[in-house]
């Protein structure tokens, strides 16, 4: 498994019926694999996040919108980035991500982490606890997933779950993915360093090469060789042939979300749009280049948030980042 460059896809509110949604992202990630994209992500949330939109905004559920990615790619690798650990029993999640592997002929990564979203866990009655408790279920969630997905039958008696010789069958193979995401320096990369094969930074840009360093010294504690361990940056990506096109849609994305640029500071402009990449294929790629990959993180993925669903969009972050990371 290696991911370079990712296409996720953080929305589906794409102005056309919802007889037309699922088109829509099937196209995208088809053009996603045809521009050389090595894996296509869709959020497992149902309801839309606080930065990119409101509560009722389209949400597919993740697991069943990738099988049906699958049904209709060929060799892009397949995950959700990331599953929320607390919507599933760590059983039911082994069974699921193994199943869309057998689905999709061997393409499936396990994208998982701690979960967030409290709104979710309130409205739709999944239960929340406290930061502690869902890093501790996650823990012992990964202690259960990591030996189904290679073919054991764990006995597992936790404080949030419990198996008796746990039966995953049928699998296609013994060494499907497990991809770690978040940006806790202890909690994240300590269960990266013990558990993942891929860790995506959530973090803001600036705060890369600290995160690096941390994550450093969480392989170090564990025992692991920190380069078996492969790292990318999840990155809002806004681009556009005409750059100042790319600059109007992060002006009027972000008024959307209640920001004004032009009302911040210097300072607290850097902030509001440190995780975004803006601009013609030029500017994003010397964007891209100079905050992320020249840091030490070895990949990026990408949504366009603003654009993705329009044809040609998605190949055009592909032409322009594909070269970046492939050397």
């Amino acid at each position: 498994m290696s991911i370079r460059l990712g296409y996720q896809m953080p929305n589906f509110s794409y102005q056309t019926p919802v007889r037309d949604l699922f088109p829509t992202v099937v196209r995208q990630a088809r053009e996603a694999e045809a521009a050389g994209f090595d894996a296509v992500f869709v959020m497992d949330h149902f309801y839309q996040l606080p930065g990119i939109g409101e509560p009722d905004e389209p949400m597919l559920e993740a697991y069943t919108a990738l099988a049906g990615i699958a049904a209709a790619t060929e060799s892009v690798q397949l995950s959700a980035l990331v599953t929320g650990n607390t919507y599933r029993n760590p059983t039911l999640l082994a069974k699921t991500v193994s199943t869309l592997d057998v689905v999709s002929g061997g393409r499936a990564v396990l994208g998982i982490g701690a979960g967030w979203f409290e709104l979710e866990h309130r409205q739709l009655g999944f239960e929340f606890g406290t930061f502690t408790d869902r890093f501790e279920r996650l823990d012992e969630a990964l202690q259960i997933i990591a030996p189904m997905l290679r073919g054991e039958r764990p006995t597992f008696d936790g404080t949030w779950y419990r198996t008796e010789t746990a039966i995953n069958e049928p699998r296609i193979r013994d060494d499907l993915p497990i991809l770690l995401g978040g940006g806790g320096e202890k909690k994240t990369f300590g269960l990266a360093a013990r558990y993942a094969n891929h860790l995506n930074i959530i973090a803001n840009a600036a705060e890369l090469p600290r995160k690096l360093d941390a994550l450093a010294r969480r392989c170090e504690e564990a025992g692991r060789d920190r380069s078996t361990l492969e790292t990318s940056f999840l990155a809002f990506v806004m681009i556009d042939e005409d750059g100042d096109k790319a600059r109007e849609m992060q002006r009027t994305f972000l008024l959307s979300r209640g920001v004004d640029l032009e009302a911040l500071s210097e300072e607290e402009r850097a902030a509001a749009t440190d995780r975004q990449f803006v601009g013609n294929p030029d500017e994003v790629a010397e964007q891209v280049q100079a905050r992320v990959l020249d840091v030490g993180v070895d990949g990026i993925i990408v949504n366009l948030v603003t654009n993705g669903h329009q044809p040609g969009i998605v190949e055009l972050a592909g032409r322009t980042l594909g070269p970046l990371v492939r050397g």
